[in-house]
């Protein structure tokens, strides 16, 4: 800075009168102000650039200190933070609602040759509350991963709030194997482990209605291994203690209901991929308790029962890319034997039957997204039943035929069969309104007219679907 001082105080004292340079004293005088000038400036830049050491110094110290409490950071998540998200679990809120109109009674629904369980009826009239779930899950640790879901629904006699999922993974199995065990829905075809929520269509299949009392989830354990190929291979399988439909009140400790199963799908180009499964279920039956009928009468069925899936996905999106544009096409088949005793109950005592029962069913529908948020769907269900019904004791009722109509396992000869189309828009992944029309020919005479307004709102943190 004083070099900047200096030329102009020299340019001053050439401006100045020439007597104030004739003085030799007062020469003198200025070459000592000018000097005691430059130790002065100096003296001002080394304290100032003592200053800028230190603030440099005391800046990388901080520095420092800031990567150790970004490394401090870092390191919680596997230490106390792993702790604290112990008690910070992901929650979710599924909430479900339907209006629903027929044109015929829907108390009085049934299809002939099959027993239906108690929550395989139509939706109740008019507006009611559908399958509404909440949902918590965390990693217990680094082994063991929970979930559960607790699910409100309205039934006959009021709304109710069931333990629907509660159930521990585990993390850290080798060699592709992983294991369940608690409470969940089986692993059986490709629509029964998926929540409600995920579904296409309001309402389930005619062959989940018929043949899992709309969907089977029961305490057990399940077992799987994936294979290490490009190929996606699942097998699996489950013990199950048999405690609702399609097994009855359970008996056993070690589980009266064992399933297997194989999934495998793949890709075809960068546009669709597809997914393939076979399953079976084998049931030792006890005392399985049919929905009562419009007149009143019960049905409980004790024998062995074994059901076979197959079940097939194929998805294509422009690209990989679904949301402007894409299609599902999805279909199962079903095939059950049964072979045991019936016994219908009316108002007195029980009728027997001897009964051995051939049955089978298919759905097959398609979902097409033409724009992004909206989608169309076409599904189409049969039934087929061809059961053997002989009468051992007709009990409390007048004729052996009257045993047989009463117990609901008389296909009439009539094959139940829908069509069902749909309509639904999803301004984003957390919302949907959807509309349906059924025209249901599950009952003989008349073709029921079925329409349907659904919402399905999602709040909260929600894990990703099944394929």
């Amino acid at each position: 800075m004083y070099k900047l001082i200096l030329p102009a105080l020299a340019c001053a004292c050439l401006c100045a009168p020439g007597s104030t340079f004739a003085a030799g004293d007062d020469l003198d005088e200025l070459r000592n102000q000018i000097g005691a000038l430059k130790r002065s400036y100096e003296t001002q830049i080394k304290a100032l650039e003592t200053r800028l050491q230190k603030a440099e110094s005391q800046a990388e110290e901080n520095r420092n200190a800031l990567q150790e409490t970004d490394a401090a950071v870092n390191a919680i998540p596997r230490t106390a933070q792993s702790r604290i998200n112990a008690f910070n679990p992901a929650l979710s809120l599924i909430l479900q609602g339907s209006a629903n109109s027929y044109s015929r009674d829907p108390d009085a629904y049934a299809l002939h040759g099959f027993q239906l369980g108690d929550e395989a009826g139509l939706a109740p009239k008019g507006m009611t509350l559908d399958e509404s779930e909440m949902t918590m899950s965390a990693n217990v640790d680094q082994v063991f991963y929970a979930q559960s879901t607790f699910a409100l629904h309205d039934d006959p006699s009021g709304s109710e709030i069931a333990v629907e999922e509660a159930y521990i993974d585990s993390l850290a199995l080798p060699a592709g194997i992983g294991a369940r065990f608690g409470r969940f829905y089986s692993a059986l075809g490709y629509l029964n482990p998926t929540h409600t929520h995920t579904w296409d269509f309001h309402d389930e299949p005619l062959a989940y209605r018929a043949f899992l009392g709309r969907q089977y989830g029961d305490d057990g354990v399940r077992v799987t291994w994936t294979a290490p190929t490009d190929l996606y291979l699942m097998l699996g399988g489950e013990t199950l203690a048999g405690k609702g439909f399609p097994a009855g009140e359970s008996e056993s400790v070690k589980g009266d209901v064992q399933t297997l199963f194989v999934k495998l799908g793949g890709d075809i180009g960068p546009s669709s991929a597809w997914q393939g499964g076979l399953s079976m279920l084998t049931a030792a039956v006890h005392d399985r308790e049919g929905a009562p009928s419009p007149d009143g009468s019960v049905s409980f069925f004790s024998g062995d029962s074994d059901l076979y899936i197959a079940d097939f996905v194929y998805k294509w999106a422009p690209g990989g890319n679904p949301d402007q544009r894409n299609l599902k096409l999805q279909t199962e088949l079903f095939y059950r034997r049964e072979n045991g005793t019936v016994d219908v109950l009316q108002y007195a005592a029980p009728a027997t039957l001897d009964y051995k029962g051939w049955q089978s069913g298919a759905y097959a529908q398609a979902i097409y997204q033409f724009v992004p948020h909206w989608r169309i769907g076409l599904r189409y269900d049969r039934l087929w039943a061809d059961n053997s019904l002989r009468v051992v004791d007709t009990g409390g009722f007048a004729t052996s035929a009257d045993v047989v109509a009463q117990s609901g396992l008389d296909d009439q000869g009539h094959e139940p069969h829908r069509w069902s189309l749909m309509l639904d828009w999803s301004p984003s992944e957390f919302s949907r309104l959807r509309a349906q029309y059924n025209r249901d020919a599950s009952r003989p005479g008349a073709v029921d007219d079925q329409w349907m307004l659904q919402y399905i709102m999602t709040v909260g943190s929600h894990g990703a679907h099944l394929f």
